[in-house]
């Protein structure tokens, strides 16, 4: 060949890729333009609905008059440790309902869990009770086929909050909307005839309820009755009727006549043997006994719901009606002895740093329990933690970190540490950090593992405590997403025995599953493990975390992303 020849096919060749790569960008370009132009539904005439108060002649309602009466102006609480029992929790609440259930959820999988669950919430429709389900649109990929067989139902109603205009086209949402997609709703709530509430910090999945055979989280949940049910079914009407909840009805096409039949067939999880195995166990668990024998032991106390406006979805809120600058004002600023702070996603940033240390300088006593890198799902927020370490720990703040393993550490039934570790035994990873001592619920703690099924463990609970008096449980990270960006919610309860007993998880359970990071004589980093025969083992990385994992958190920690995480 001549060459002349190459040239003209090296032209050739050039040419053709440069061909491509205008086609390539043309089509993002029009990708692009098509999501920019596209709109969401209007939001006039949409139907109008409100929370159906609580009323006499329902089951839920007269299993509870009892406690009621007995303790007026006060709200009762039961804590929700394990996964099987805050499954067994939900699907009981759901199968007593008899008018209304309102629902509201960051994350929901189509997984057995999730799948039982939308059955669940079919079967109360099929009997007359009206759901309303509210979902975060960031995590329903897949989702919408049966979300529209679920929307055809007479008696269900759902929306989603803050959704995506693509529907198929996500990603490119966010570079076309991304200051709306950014906010997302992340409370979590399950209100059953204006009774009763479940809040905290699950999403629906196997690996909120004991359920997966990978990462299994360590969460809690409470079970709330009396005064604050009222308010948070108010907070929910707040958001169902927002300007960033979007009828699914005008976001998708009318459901088919297939999608019509896979809902009304959800029941057929039940039969599949891995549903089938785990709704034996739940039906053998605590809480359903307890609730069969009508026998809850609820901790009665005064409570208040702190919640977003559900306005800073679209930015729009005010800061002195933004849930986490209300929680500090409740706990950080009273704080005279001792906070106890459990957040996964513990991103202090330089703000919070500076209150931490000084609140530490006044003599209190500050505690922070989050995930270790080794247990962390996603590294980048861990970046933001790892930057902020050394001031903290210089200010005298104890920093702890849970240990992947944890789900493995047997815990007797006060929190004794047995010394050994076993398959069959839940992360019991802070197990007498506040249940009620009375009836069944004496031998498990605020905080407990989340249950069988689960190679390892990940922190994903979120309760702060100050001075042995009062206890937050809800969806609050602290990190500057759960501050600025999302929506959350949760409850502060005034129960002293239930803030106590997480301040003594500190002290007996949690140095049996997490590292204590601190300071060596250098100034540098070290992670302590307190093994079980007594001896220690010291390390100078981040303890069982790859190279490659520990040079990502570090590359995180030098971008400007803070303010996201």
């Amino acid at each position: 060949m001549t060459t002349s020849g190459v040239m003209t096919k090296r032209q050739g060749g050039a040419e053709g890729a440069l061909a491509r790569a205008c086609r390539s960008a043309s089509l993002l370009l029009l990708v692009l333009a098509l999501a920019a132009c596209s709109s969401l539904p209007s939001l006039a005439d949409r139907p109008q609905s409100v929370a159906i108060a609580s009323e006499a002649g329902t089951p839920i309602h007269e299993a509870l008059v009892p406690g009621l009466e007995a303790h007026p102006g006060l709200s009762g609480f039961y804590s929700l440790n394990d996964g099987e029992d805050a499954f067994a929790a939900r699907i009981a609440l759901i199968d007593a309902a008899v008018r209304t259930l309102d629902v509201q959820y960051y994350i929901w999988h189509a997984d057995v869990t999730g799948r039982l669950m939308f059955d669940a919430l079919w079967r109360a429709a099929e009997r007359g009770v009206r759901v309303r389900l509210l979902l975060d649109d960031n995590n329903t990929v897949g989702l919408d086929p049966l979300l529209a067989g679920l929307e055809a139902h007479p008696n269900i109603e759902v929306r989603l909050f803050n959704p995506f205009r693509q529907r198929s086209l996500r990603m490119f949402g966010y570079v076309t909307d991304f200051r709306r997609l950014n906010r997302r709703m992340h409370n979590k709530s399950i209100t059953a005839d204006g009774a009763a509430t479940i809040v905290g910090g699950r999403n629906i999945g196997d690996e909120y309820f004991s359920a997966s055979g990978g990462v299994g989280f360590v969460d809690l949940d409470v079970v709330a009755v009396g005064p604050v049910v009222a308010d948070v079914a108010r907070s929910f009407d707040a958001y169902w009727s927002s300007d960033s909840a979007h009828l699914v009805g005008r976001l998708l096409p009318p459901a088919d006549a297939a999608q019509r039949a896979a809902a009304a067939q959800l029941g057929a999880v039940r039969d599949e043997p891995r549903a089938s195995r785990y709704l034996d166990k739940i039906r053998d668990g605590r809480v359903m006994r307890d609730l069969v024998a009508k026998e809850l032991p609820f901790e009665w106390a005064q409570a208040r719901l702190l919640v977003d406006d559900p306005a800073k979805g679209l930015g729009r809120a005010r800061a002195d009606r933004q849930a986490l600058a209300r929680l500090g004002g409740l706990l950080l600023e009273p704080a005279q002895r001792e906070l106890v702070l459990v957040s996964p996603y513990f991103v202090p940033g330089r703000r919070g740093t500076a209150a931490l240390a000084a609140t530490a300088r006044r003599g209190v006593q500050v505690r922070v329990l989050t995930n270790a890198l080794e247990s962390t799902d996603v590294a980048a927020v861990h970046s933001g933690y790892a930057k902020r370490r050394h001031a903290l720990l210089r200010a005298g703040i104890e920093l702890w970190e849970l240990r992947s393993d944890a789900r493995e550490l047997r815990i007797g039934p006060r929190g004794a540490g047995r010394g050994r570790r076993t398959r069959d035994a839940p992360a019991a990873a802070i197990a007498d950090a506040g249940a009620p001592a009375t009836g069944s619920g004496g031998a498990d703690g605020v905080l407990r593992g989340s249950g069988l099924g689960s190679s390892e463990a990940s922190l994903h609970a979120k309760t702060f405590a100050v001075d042995g008096q009062r206890i937050f449980v809800g969806s609050l990270n602290l990190d500057p997403r759960s501050a600025l960006h999302n929506t959350e919610l949760g409850i502060l309860i005034d129960s002293p025995r239930w803030a106590q007993r997480l301040s003594r998880a500190f002290e007996r359970q949690v140095p049996q599953v997490a590292y204590r990071v601190q300071l060596d004589q250098r100034g540098h980093l070290e992670w302590l493990e307190q093994r079980a025969d007594g001896s220690a083992r010291h390390y100078h990385d981040e303890p069982n975390a790859s190279a490659a994992r520990r040079l990502a958190v570090t590359l995180f920690g030098l971008l400007p992303i803070e303010g996201l995480l």
